[in-house]
């Protein structure tokens, strides 16, 4: 896996995100890694992990053709489902998962995000889940590195909790 920079994460929402604002009809988010780094967790980032509807991975498809890595296939499919697709965008995947769904002790369970705050990275307004609800995702997908990461959150938001958009100079 490989990390990318600073400078590789302003490029990728640089390009990404308006694209995923033109074409996303339904609300969308970022999660997973890029989410913590952009709410200040000192995290590795190796890809922008996007929460869309079905629909719109879709059109995410259809728009992304060109970038469209056909031959990644996603691991932990006993624990995770979605539409699925993984895109090359400015070097560095965005993987998109529409509809995403967490098998948990009652069975498959629609992975929700209910309270989203907007922050600016690069010029451009990113949707992402707020701290709560970052590490209560990250805790309820189990998995170590999801584990690590809502500790980083935890930490990150003792030293200064991220409130709004303008908090955020990344």
């Amino acid at each position: 896996m490989r990390e990318h920079s600073r400078d590789a994460m302003h490029e990728v929402l640089a390009m990404a995100v308006p694209v995923l604002h033109g074409h996303c009809r339904d609300p969308w988010t970022l999660i997973g890694s890029a989410a913590a780094w952009l709410a200040g967790a000192d995290v590795l980032v190796a890809d922008l992990d996007v929460l869309t509807s079905v629909h719109d991975a879709e059109r995410l498809i259809d728009y992304w053709q060109t970038q469209l890595d056909t031959a990644y296939r996603p691991g932990g499919t006993e624990r995770f489902r979605s539409r699925f697709a993984r895109f090359r965008v400015s070097g560095m995947p965005v993987e998109v998962m529409g509809g995403l769904e967490l098998f948990a002790a009652d069975g498959w369970q629609r992975v929700q995000v209910d309270e989203i705050h907007t922050v600016t990275c690069a010029g451009v307004a990113v949707p992402i889940p707020s701290v709560p609800e970052q590490i209560r995702l990250l805790e309820s997908f189990g998995r170590p590195k999801d584990k690590e990461r809502a500790a980083l959150l935890r930490a990150a938001s003792l030293r200064k909790p991220i409130n709004t958009a303008t908090d955020l100079l990344r």
